[in-house]
């Protein structure tokens, strides 16, 4: 398996977090949340409610880990994450590609 790719550092130096999809590596901004790293970079994940409600958003968490800053209501399983409502800590791999 390959050691994912170093974390770039933001002007603030914190280090910025890497969300590795099919299609390669995307830098994430300090605060957004998962989806909006995923949108900006042009993938589109199925969503309703941007607050982890409905769990539309659902998707394969295949390494790393994600920070929910409010608990969502929706039931996330070990191994998926719901990228409306949560943040990556450090770099994450996803089973997601563009489309």
């Amino acid at each position: 398996m390959r050691a994912p790719a170093p974390q770039r550092v933001t002007e603030q130096g914190a280090q910025a977090p890497l969300v590795h999809t099919r299609d390669g590596a995307l830098l994430a901004h300090p605060g957004e949340s998962l989806l909006e790293t995923l949108e900006r970079h042009g993938h589109r994940v199925e969503f309703q409610c941007r607050s982890g409600y409905c769990g539309a958003c659902r998707t394969p968490l295949l390494a790393g880990t994600v920070h929910y800053p409010s608990v969502p209501l929706a039931f996330v399983s070990p191994g998926e994450c719901l990228p409306c409502c949560c943040q990556p800590v450090g770099a994450i791999r996803l089973d997601i590609k563009k489309g």
